[in-house]
């Protein structure tokens, strides 16, 4: 029997990228697709939106609860990003590996933080194909107003420039194309760690 305590630590994958991208639809598909792989469940103040679901998208939580968990000291990271709080607790990232890889979704400064805090951790920005697909994209889905799409492109005005801070830049150009392509990079790093699935 292995002793658990020699068993490799989970490799972090983080993905960020702007708003309307697409990061949800692409991680949704690349995890069923890797074995030993989890989705790290985020903490957030938003409002649940159609078709989420707590615990399985996000915990979503009150303010009040999420400044209870940031006095606790129960994150690694946390950031506002559309005035709204998000944060990955430690908790989180221990129980959802269960000794496989983590992947996770969050904004650049999540990513920043958690690159700093978890060396190691293999990074990647999604990309649009060009900057106005993202207005496209904002629009179609019919979620925000207006005034909400304006801003959340100004915030992807300033995120766009940090994709060079990442590991890997990938262009969200085809859905399945895209998938196959962070499945590869996890598959590499993987392989140049000498591990195998399930390891």
């Amino acid at each position: 029997m292995s002793d658990a305590s020699s068993r490799p630590k989970p490799r972090l994958f983080v993905v960020s990228g702007p708003s309307g991208v697409g990061k949800s639809t692409v991680l949704r598909r690349v995890v069923p697709r890797v074995p030993g792989l989890s989705f790290v469940v985020s903490h957030t103040t938003r409002k649940r939106r159609q078709g989420e679901e707590d615990g399985r998208d996000y915990h979503f939580v009150t303010e009040a609860e999420f400044e209870a968990l940031v006095a606790a000291g129960a994150f690694v990271e946390w950031a506002f990003v559309h005035d709204h709080r998000y944060g990955t607790s430690r908790r989180s990232l221990e129980s959802s590996g269960a000794g496989g890889d983590l992947l996770i979704e969050v904004d650049v400064q999540g990513a920043r933080a958690l690159r700093e805090e978890i060396p190691g951790a293999v990074s990647i920005f999604i990309a649009p194909p060009e900057f106005a697909d993202l207005r496209d994209r904002l629009t179609g889905r019919g979620r925000e107003s207006e005034a909400e799409v304006r801003r959340r492109l100004r915030t992807a005005e300033s995120e766009m420039p940090q994709a060079g801070d990442y590991e890997h830049c990938i262009v969200n150009d085809d859905l399945e194309t895209t998938v196959r392509a962070i499945v590869a990079v996890i598959e590499q790093a993987r392989a140049a760690a000498g591990d195998r699935p399930g390891d």
